[in-house]
């Protein structure tokens, strides 16, 4: 019954885990019907691009950091047993199954038989198409929120497994918010978090869009930093983060598909 159920709002605390939820809601109470979550984007602090795979992806090796910019996302169980509905702040962001929260939602239904559906406000912070994973985020804490109200069907080992099916980027919101990301970037690598969460940050967002697979095409890996990702992460272990740590073989392509984010 909805009506033993109760609502539930998490205050994001930047000094431990991304979601606190597991630890804050007691699982033996009334299960919640509404959930107020905070879903932050990341960072790339280097990125190396290793290899070009026969699939067509390429292999990375890249270390993950959340920050404290993040959306705020909002669920209610629905009386509907036939789909969701998603709102949002910003024109323009897709409310169907192209968006990656109802994506989320879809695949935890087809991996654990729920029939719950959701009401979801969407409050985007996050601007799009800034590599800062945005919707990876949204689509992991649209997963961890449906768990949440069937009762922990899955563990959160699941979860994140689950997760790269929907991208390549969703698995490391699962993580303790720093991460050793390689594969596609789907094999993560918890590491103890380098930068602190309040740490002032400037991000300059261009207007102009720049396409992801175009900056692929324009990747020529003979071209790429040479630097080992291991030994950049024993530096950053050893002495913190510093300019020549910050590593990224997608800028040289990046500045050739958007010659404006040079200036």
């Amino acid at each position: 019954m909805v009506s033993a159920r109760k609502q539930v709002e998490i205050v994001y605390n930047p000094d431990e885990r991304i979601n606190k939820l597991a630890d804050e809601v007691d699982k033996e109470a009334a299960p919640v019907s509404r959930l107020t979550l905070f879903s932050p984007c990341k960072i790339n602090v280097f990125l190396r691009i290793t290899n070009k795979r026969e699939d067509g992806f390429h292999d990375l090796a890249s270390l993950f950091h959340v920050i404290s910019l993040g959306d705020v996302i909002k669920f209610s169980l629905s009386p509907s047993k036939a789909q969701d509905r998603l709102s949002t702040n910003v024109p323009g962001v897709p409310l169907d199954d192209r968006n990656l929260i109802i994506k989320a939602l879809n695949l935890y239904r087809k991996k654990t038989g729920s029939n719950n559906f959701f009401w979801i406000h969407l409050d985007k912070k996050v601007p799009t198409g800034a590599g800062l994973g945005g919707g990876s985020s949204n689509a992991a804490t649209a997963l961890w929120a449906a768990n949440q109200f069937n009762d922990f069907l899955a563990t959160e080992k699941e979860l994140q497994e689950w997760s790269s099916e929907i991208g390549s980027d969703v698995p490391f919101f699962f993580s303790q918010g720093a991460a050793y990301c390689t594969g596609r970037g789907e094999v993560v690598q918890n590491i103890p978090p380098p930068l602190p969460l309040d740490l002032p940050m400037v991000l300059i967002k261009p207007q102009q869009a720049c396409s992801t697979a175009e900056v692929y095409k324009r990747l020529q890996l003979d071209r790429t930093s040479k630097a080992d990702p291991v030994t950049l992460l024993e530096k950053i272990s050893r002495n913190g983060i510093s300019q020549d740590i910050c590593i990224n073989d997608l800028e040289p392509p990046a500045f050739e598909v958007l010659p404006s984010l040079k200036d």
